[in-house]
């Protein structure tokens, strides 16, 4: 919800409506200071709404600060008022791998030309970059809409922006064809695609849904924009681009766009410093025998950079000489002093408190109570002081990061066994014939009017082959090993031979033999007397929503399982399997909290000292806010320290237990236990499992797992416990890519500075203690 009131505020400022009034013109340059916090975006907010006319555009220093300054701009503005970011590359090269970086990139520049962006936020590194976009978004797009269109036209068109062709589209940059049906999912759409031809016209347009694949809405017009900016030219065999003309940033702006550039020291060092890293990072890739374009067809130069900014009226935010001050104050700090908060808002002038949600919003007015402070939902980045008005941030007053929540551009489909692509000469599994071959699809003759069918064709041993019609490809999967990629290639079966239903048969009765040995051991946890734990309570809501990142859709609907367990009578006993980095933990944190308010102990097992630490942490900066007394038991305790734990442990004075398997031990005793959360339950030895199933029979148990061994994820498919799978990854999470190459100190020097570059962290993992010292000099 926009913030007017704040745009109001800001609009009476004399200093507001004298900068309105006197922009600086092309060339000119004004310096302005006197902003705290979030008052810079609130001034740009004003100005853009005072002035309709008039198209803005934000220079951060990094990608951090742009991404602080475009949800400012949303959340004062609303989203839907032509705000837009410009990100800049993550790689050195002209193409952006990074398919969310890619998308935002040639979508904006798309919505800048059509002058749909009224605010545009970019980085210092971006606006040196050069991009090919414009040149590509004419003569490389897409359009489709009823009537004539040649299928083979548009599927080479398709090819040559870069979109990739698979059997079943899944995510972004890909299309496929089946028969006279074309699917697609690219840059510039809001949802993937399905049209389907008629002779060489286009016959209709629908959206479909990723996850079923089923067709949806009907659509008018399908826009696809280009994955790729650079076309390969005859003479240029590197793809280099040859005369494609190349623009900066600064090149498409408008000429009468207003620079609000932030710290304009930090923008300028940040445009040498790519400038600098470019021509490093280009000497490492050629001594790696690679081609990379020149410095100067990716980037412009520094002082080619200074002369183009100079171009535009330039209003300096953040810097030591000003030619204008505005009358604004950094607010007095609070950090989790409830007193000082309520001394605070009850002195002049009146108190504004942005709330990040609803959960935040009440949780203050139970803190504050009634009169004392006005409470918004609308977060902001950092509060500041007005003539007549204090305007405070809850993550400020909570001493807690903000959460910075925007939508996923493009959305990935589950990754479901009968969702992964057949690849072409892979092994194959059909229900009813076993292991084959995948060689394709083909199109056979159907009786003797003409007709057609389109199959999958499985090559089977001996050669022969068997023609799976489409419509009958859900019994098809590829062939998956346990995980070993030096697994030796499996034998293929034979058409109507009783191998495979032979082993079939056998797998039946290996599975048959091994429930019945935990059969009754959840048989007796189906009949036994559980604890029923009570609703949610405000708090639980508040902890929830305080989460720093957005829940992805398997996360919300895991937590929701997992309560909707803990509030039964019986026992319960999940298991949670998601990749890491997919939100296991947090889903364990808020069952814990469930368990707390309900006055239960709660006992987090892990198999590794260093994971009773890392959890430690993060069940510590999640409760912080809370009356929860949290202890970690690993050997990193002195054997004094540990007793004093545990002995506190058994008088109810320590509500959540984190640690290895020295919780299992005989001494280990609970006042009133009720949750058991175990971490990767399978590397646990066979005594401490014995334990653990003593426990299992009078506690709820959540097993979080990334590799589910093949007995405990069947006790889950066969309905012995409950299971709920972790499928999403959250926003931007990049796939792991793994490289096995020889020792090469320019390709570890390249790899490193890549990833320095961008703002990341890296993790150097050594073999041999005795040589780590020598390894990291």
């Amino acid at each position: 919800m926009p913030l007017d009131f704040l745009l109001d505020r800001f609009d009476e400022l004399p200093a507001t409506r004298s900068l309105a009034e006197g922009l600086p013109a092309s060339g000119a340059r004004l310096g302005v200071g006197g902003l705290f916090g979030s008052s810079p975006a609130v001034l740009v907010a004003a100005l853009a709404r005072r002035l309709p006319q008039r198209a803005f555009c934000v220079v951060a220093a990094t990608p951090a600060d742009a991404e602080r300054w475009l949800a400012d701009l949303e959340t004062l503005a609303g989203s839907g008022t032509g705000a837009g970011l410009y990100p800049q590359r993550e790689s050195l090269g002209a193409e952006e791998p990074h398919y969310e970086i890619a998308g935002e990139r040639i979508e904006t520049l798309e919505r800048l030309l059509r002058g749909s962006v009224r605010i545009l936020v970019t980085t210092a590194r971006a606006t040196a970059e050069r991009t090919g976009v414009p040149g590509a978004l004419g003569a490389m797009r897409v359009e489709l809409s009823p009537g004539p269109a040649p299928l083979s036209d548009t599927v080479g068109r398709l090819e040559r922006m870069g979109y990739e062709r698979v059997t079943t589209v899944t995510e972004v940059a890909q299309f496929s064809v089946r028969g006279g049906i074309l699917d697609v999912y690219g840059f510039g759409m809001a949802a993937p695609a399905r049209i389907e031809w008629w002779g060489d016209d286009v016959a209709s347009l629908r959206a479909f849904d990723l996850d079923t694949q089923r067709s949806g809405d009907a659509i008018e017009r399908v826009t696809v924009l280009p994955v790729k900016t650079e076309e390969r030219r005859d003479g240029d065999p590197k793809g280099h681009g040859g005369e494609q003309v190349r623009s900066s940033l600064l090149e498409l702006l408008p000429t009468d766009t207003v620079l609000l550039v932030d710290q304009e020291s930090a923008v300028a060092r940040e445009v040498d410093r790519a400038w600098a890293d470019a021509a490093h990072h280009l000497d490492v890739a050629r001594r790696l025998g690679e081609d990379p374009p020149a410095r100067e067809e990716l980037f412009i130069d520094p002082r080619s950079w200074r002369e183009r900014l100079g171009r535009f009226g330039r209003v300096a935010v953040g810097v030591s000489e000003t030619d204008q001050r505005f009358p604004v104050a950094p607010p007095e700090p609070v950090e989790r002093d409830l007193k000082r908060l309520r001394q605070l808002v009850a002195a002049p002038p009146p108190t504004v408190i942005l709330c990040d949600n609803e959960g935040q919003l009440d949780r203050l007015e139970e803190l504050l109570g009634e009169g004392r402070a006005t409470l918004a939902v609308g977060a902001l980045d950092g509060g500041f002081v007005l003539p007549g008005l204090r305007v405070l941030t809850d993550h400020e007053i909570f001493r807690r990061a903000r959460r910075l929540r925007r939508p996923r551009r493009y959305r990935s489909a589950a990754t479901t066994a009968a969702q992964r692509p057949l690849a072409l000469g892979g092994y194959v599994v059909h229900l009813e014939h076993g292991i084959g071959i995948y060689r394709g699809l083909q199109t056979i003759p159907v009786g003797a009017e003409g007709l057609t069918l389109e199959v999958a064709v499985v090559e089977y041993e001996g050669g022969d082959r068997l023609n799976v019609p489409l419509y009958r490809i859900d019994q098809l999967e590829p062939y998956r090993t346990g995980g070993d990629a030096d697994a030796p290639p499996p034998r293929l079966h034979r058409l109507g031979a009783t191998t495979w239903q032979r082993q079939r048969d056998k797998t039946r009765a290996a599975i048959r033999a091994m429930t019945a040995e935990l059969l009754d051991l959840y048989a007796r946890r189906q009949l036994a007397a559980g604890y029923s734990f009570p609703a949610d309570t405000p708090w639980q809501r508040e902890l929830e929503s305080a989460f720093l990142y957005e829940d992805t859709p398997d996360q919300r609907r895991a937590s929701e399982e997992v309560k909707r367990d803990m509030e039964r009578a019986r026992p319960m006993d999940r298991l949670l399997v998601g990749d890491v980095g997919y939100g296991k933990t947090e889903v364990a944190v808020r069952a814990a909290f469930k368990a707390v308010q309900a006055g239960k102990q709660v006992v987090v097992l892990v198999p590794t000292t260093i994971l009773a630490e890392q959890h430690g942490r993060t069940f510590r900066e999640r409760l912080a806010d809370y009356p929860v007394r949290n202890e970690v038991l690993s050997r990193f305790r002195s054997p004094k320290e540990t007793r004093a734990v545990v002995e506190r442990i058994g008088r109810g004075e320590v509500d959540i237990v984190i640690g290895t398997h020295r919780l299992l031990s005989r001494d280990v005793a609970f006042k009133d236990l009720g949750l058991l959360v175990v971490d990767e339950e399978h590397r646990f030895g066979v005594r401490h499992k014995e334990r653990l199933k003593a426990l299992k029979l009078v506690v709820d148990v959540l097993t979080l797992t990334a590799t589910p061994i093949p007995r405990t994820l069947h006790l889950s498919l066969a309905g012995l416990r409950d299971l709920t799978l972790l499928e999403t990854p959250p926003k931007d999470r990049s796939p792991v890519l793994t490289f096995v190459e020889p020792w090469d100190d320019a390709l570890l020097e390249e790899a490193m500075a890549r990833e320095l570059d961008r703002g990341g962290q890296v993790y150097f993992v050594h073999n041999r203690i005795e040589t780590i010292a020598t390894i990291a000099e």
